[in-house]
């Protein structure tokens, strides 16, 4: 068996196996048979994937086609517990790309951030998933984006996996010791949010989440100091 990825050259989404002198792959949501107009929908639960009509097509075991169609639903984000993994993908540190918001693109978010203070240290950019267990809990970011400081404002462009609930916290590491000075560092965060002492400088998701589409958002947060 061999089998061929491509998630960037066309066509977009398109995955394949050869076996047993037929190819199966998988495009728009569907399994498709080569050499036939055979196809089959794809299924997010395992126990509702069509596998005798895999098999028959394959002239292979209902176990391997099986198998094989777990793998292929798995890089397309279809398989049984593949958003799952898909969902806990965390900590890819990315460049500030604005192409990803140019129009057409998405899902993003423009950030602005303004009031930086200097221009030391560096700023930090960081997206989190919208529940209580993601937001600001160590390693459970999914992108960071981090570049030299510049006083006044700064705009960043942050993608998200796919459409749903987020909320972005920025960081001026004023003297860039990677180390939190609470007399000297600033911080902002979506929403824009109280951040005291009461709060720890920690506010809770439900005044942090936004919901973004399959869109460029536009989002302006202000960096706050507390010295």
């Amino acid at each position: 068996m061999t089998c061929q990825f491509s998630l960037n050259s066309p066509p977009p989404g398109h995955y394949g196996c050869h076996i047993r002198g037929t190819f199966l792959s998988h495009r728009r949501g569907r399994f498709w048979f080569g050499g036939s107009n055979q196809s089959v929908e794809a299924s997010r639960r395992k126990d509702e994937l069509p596998m005798k009509a895999i098999a028959a097509a394959l002239g292979a075991s209902s176990r391997s086609a099986g198998a094989l169609l777990i793998l292929l639903a798995a890089i397309a984000g279809l398989a049984p517990g593949a958003a799952s993994v898909a969902h806990a993908q965390y900590r890819e540190t990315i460049s500030n790309d604005m192409r990803q918001c140019a129009p057409g693109g998405g899902p993003a978010v423009r950030v602005t951030v303004r009031g930086i203070k200097s221009s030391t240290g560096k700023i930090r950019l960081q997206s989190y998933r919208a529940t209580k267990d993601d937001w600001l809990a160590k390693g459970k970011w999914i992108n960071r984006i981090e570049v030299p400081a510049r006083k006044g404002s700064m705009t960043f462009c942050v993608p998200v996996p796919s459409p749903g609930s987020y909320a972005i916290a920025a960081r001026h590491d004023a003297n860039g010791n990677n180390e939190t000075d609470i007399s000297a560092d600033g911080g902002a965060m979506s929403n824009n949010p109280s951040i005291n002492i009461f709060n720890l400088g920690r506010p809770g998701i439900d005044k942090t989440r936004f919901t973004i589409s399959d869109e460029v958002k536009r989002m302006s947060i202000t960096m706050l100091y507390f010295g």
